[in-house]
């Protein structure tokens, strides 16, 4: 069983998300039943253990030499899910980084040699997930999708073809440092096989920022001309970005916010940093007497900058980014300069069939009517809608539709104090 799996599951108190589909629930509770007497009745109850007992067992799990090859590992089990009521489903090809930002746990947790699954693994499972019912997109939860480049070059042309011979039944979605912007053969091959999103830790526009974090492997490039250059093989940017750095000054915010209006990124994680086990910035906080576990903070993490000089800067960053004519204004940019370059899709039988169009006139419906016709921004909607409609480009409208929603209605439930402004902090959350 994949130890690094289960001590992330259990580092964070949950048995929900994380990797969940490299392993059989059952077999999960079994092995915590006999080898550390822990009987969970079912997953929900996961969070009534208490945390302490949970670290101790991560503990006990986390052991390099335990690390099962990925190339081991049995298809998950997708059969056991309704794949028509997901939106994307996911797999995982490698496992492990091979950089040490100081923020992250995976070097720690998974490794800096990438494990990985085989073609013919990520194939199985991809004709397994089409099985389950999942018809629109595929995420692919690698930590670093290019941690090793060769790896992915050599999986590429086998995603190709396989997208060929299905009838381009999904869209491909995955995460990747930055830096896959000074490969242009990677990116072709992505274009070819119908990746549409990139999510990259750009974490801040500063540069002294990225150094001091040690992540100068996003100053490759300029970082608007790698955005830029991921944007040209028709894939969108996605984003995550960090306040509350040591290196943040009073215009970080000021900053950001240029980033964000001139980069065009539709989508960006703005959060505080959390300082997580087993990371560098940990054991120097921690080093310091700079971590600080009160339960009513936003961050474990004792800025350099004053709490509240930071929230304010969060707020302020979600707020701009998340206004309807912001996100629609990003968005439409993408419709113009980076949708365009994708490849042109054959009329296949596994794209133009009819649950999939049952399925789109209700996305769109529902769309229609709860955003173009009672929503409060129904006029930044309906600018994008109409264009989208005329053209028949439906895969848009629902993309951009129902992304653009959600942010905005996440950016007011951060205003109002109902998001928790680092996303790994360990709690629910917070009541408005």
């Amino acid at each position: 069983m994949g130890s690094h799996i289960l001590g992330r599951f259990l580092r964070f108190g949950v048995l929900r998300g994380l990797r969940s589909v490299e392993i059989d629930p059952e077999v999960f509770r079994r092995e915590l039943a006999s080898k550390h007497g822990l009987w969970v009745p079912d997953f929900a109850r996961m969070k009534d253990v208490p945390l302490e007992r949970l670290d101790a067992i991560a503990t006990s799990l986390i052991r390099d030499s335990e690390r099962l090859a990925l190339a081991e590992f049995p298809i998950p089990a997708y059969r056991l899910i309704e794949g028509r009521r997901y939106f994307i489903g996911s797999v995982q090809f490698s496992s492990g980084c091979p950089y040490r930002c100081e923020f992250c746990d995976i070097p720690a947790l998974y490794g800096r040699h990438p494990r990985l699954k085989t073609p013919q693994q990520i194939l199985a499972e991809l004709d397994a997930l089409l099985a389950a019912g999942i018809k629109t997109s595929i995420y692919f939860v690698d930590d670093n999708f290019i941690g090793n480049k060769k790896a992915a070059r050599e999986l590429l042309p086998h995603l190709v073809a396989w997208q060929k011979r299905r009838g381009y039944p999904v869209q491909l979605c995955c995460e990747a440092t930055l830096n896959i912007a000074k490969s242009p053969e990677i990116l072709a091959m992505m274009r070819e096989a119908y990746f549409c999103t990139v999510f990259c830790g750009i974490e801040s526009p500063e540069l002294a920022a990225l150094d001091a974090m040690q992540k100068s492997q996003n100053r490759a490039i300029p970082l608007l001309d790698a955005v830029a250059a991921i944007n040209s093989y028709g894939i969108e940017v996605v984003s995550g970005i960090i306040l509350g750095l040591d290196t943040d000054t009073p215009q970080t915010a000021d900053r950001l916010i240029e980033f964000i209006d001139r980069s065009q990124i539709p989508m960006l994680t703005i959060n505080l940093l959390q300082a997580l086990p087993k990371t560098p910035l940990w054991d120097r906080l921690e080093a310091a007497g700079r971590l600080d576990e009160d339960g009513g903070r936003e961050s474990n993490v004792v800025f350099a900058r004053p709490y509240d000089e930071v929230l304010r800067n969060w707020r302020r960053s979600i707020r701009h980014a998340y206004t309807p004519e912001a996100i629609y204004r990003r968005f439409a940019w993408n419709a113009e300069h980076t949708y365009i370059n994708r490849i042109a899709l054959p009329l296949s039988r596994a794209r133009l069939n009819l649950g999939n169009l049952r399925r789109a006139f209700g996305i769109i419906t529902r769309l229609l009517v709860r955003v173009g016709l009672l929503g409060d921004y129904r006029r930044d909607f309906w600018q994008m809608a109409r264009p989208a409609l005329r053209a028949g480009r439906i895969e848009e409208l629902i993309h951009v539709g129902i992304v653009a929603h959600h942010m905005i209605v996440f950016a007011r439930a951060c205003a109002a104090g109902r998001e928790n402004a680092s996303f790994f902090i360990d709690r629910p959350k917070i009541a408005a």
